[in-house]
């Protein structure tokens, strides 16, 4: 009996390590199995969790338009960054009656650091009146490598026309009302006139001054110096270089005459230059409040010896030299216009517009 129980033991003993054995063996063929289906779900609902989160939008700016009006038709999808998304195709003329006018890009903003929208415009109108129903779109994603897709909400745009007063019967076709004129669209105008009127003065302009012989630019001219200045200036020169002395009688008669002549054409406005000077003395005589009788006689004494000088070959004496260049400067400056004073000037030296002493020694 006792061989029996040991033997009966160890049978069973035996047994149950062969259950244990075959138990392992099926443990080890069904786990992987039940954890790639615990994988799949994971994925299947993490993806779920994930697409619940991204939102499309579909609105307009106004639901209500007259005919011909336009609107702008948004739409928009709110997405975690690690999303792939892609926007529907919407084609130029939604349900035969909305038309697509216009569509931009596709503008993207950072809602946080995780997530962020997408939004496109498109300009809709409509000719016919109604009330109309945009159709869900659809927005393709990819999550993880798992393509679905997400619809926007669908949007009613209603559509309104003039109301007409049947009552009044057929009436006149009202002109459109003129807008009024901006500073805007007038300023092209204006600057064209100005344009065109600066280009018209420069061609007279130029013109003109081809005429006179003058160039078309040129720097303004110095204010013209009183004609006794430039007469004293010049026969200051005439006496310093004494010519004279040097037997050049004719020269220096005909220079210190010409100084006068020019004096008297810029002080008097008679043509000296081109008068004889019996001409010139006739000048004076019809004139006789513009000179005085002692000027009128050093100019008639000075032209009268000039002549005998450069046309008669008179030679005369070293007192005539000496008187012409004299009475010269006395004609001058007894004749000279007077400038008038301003009372603020400080007044002039005593001494100021006399005759200096010649000497021609």
């Amino acid at each position: 009996m006792k061989l029996r129980r040991k033997i009966s033991s160890a049978h069973n003993s035996s047994f149950y390590y062969a259950q244990d054995d075959h138990h392992k063996k099926r443990s080890r063929t069904v786990y992987p199995g039940i954890k790639l289906l615990l994988l799949s779900v994971v994925i299947l609902f993490s993806g779920a969790a994930i697409a619940q989160r991204i939102k499309a939008t579909a609105r307009l700016d106004s639901s209500k338009i007259l005919i011909g009006d336009q609107v702008k038709l948004f739409l928009e999808i709110d997405h975690p960054k690690d999303v792939k998304v892609g926007f529907p195709n919407v084609p130029d003329t939604i349900d035969n009656l909305i038309e697509v006018l216009d569509r931009s890009g596709i503008d993207t903003f950072e809602t946080d650091d995780d997530f962020q929208k997408l939004i496109q415009s498109y300009t809709i109108t409509s000719f016919d009146s109604g009330s109309y129903r945009i159709p869900p779109y659809w927005f393709p994603i990819d999550v993880g490598g798992v393509m679905d897709s997400i619809p926007s909400n669908g949007v009613t745009l209603n559509v309104y026309s003039m109301a007409i007063d049947t009552t009044r019967g057929p009436t006149d076709i009202k002109m459109p009302y003129e807008a009024p004129v901006t500073l805007k669209e007038v300023i092209p105008y204006i600057l064209g006139v100005i344009l065109i009127g600066a280009i018209v003065f420069l061609i007279l302009y130029s013109i003109k001054r081809k005429k006179k012989n003058q160039p078309i630019f040129s720097r303004p001219q110095k204010p013209k110096e009183p004609a006794h200045i430039v007469a004293l200036r010049e026969l200051d020169r005439i006496k310093n270089e004494k010519l004279w002395q040097q037997e050049k009688t004719k020269q220096y008669y005909s220079e210190v005459t010409d100084t006068l002549r020019k004096y008297i054409e810029d002080r008097f406005k008679i043509p000296a230059m081109e008068q004889t000077s019996d001409e010139i003395l006739d000048s004076f005589r019809f004139r006789k409040d513009v000179l005085k009788e002692k000027s009128f006689n050093n100019l008639s004494q000075i032209l009268s010896l000039a002549d005998l000088v450069k046309f008669a070959k008179y030679k005369p004496m070293p007192d005539d030299d000496n008187m012409t260049l004299v009475n010269s400067y006395f004609f001058v400056d007894d004749t000279k216009l007077e400038e008038i004073k301003n009372p603020d000037q400080p007044e002039k030296d005593e001494d100021d517009g006399n005759v200096e002493e010649v000497d021609i020694k």
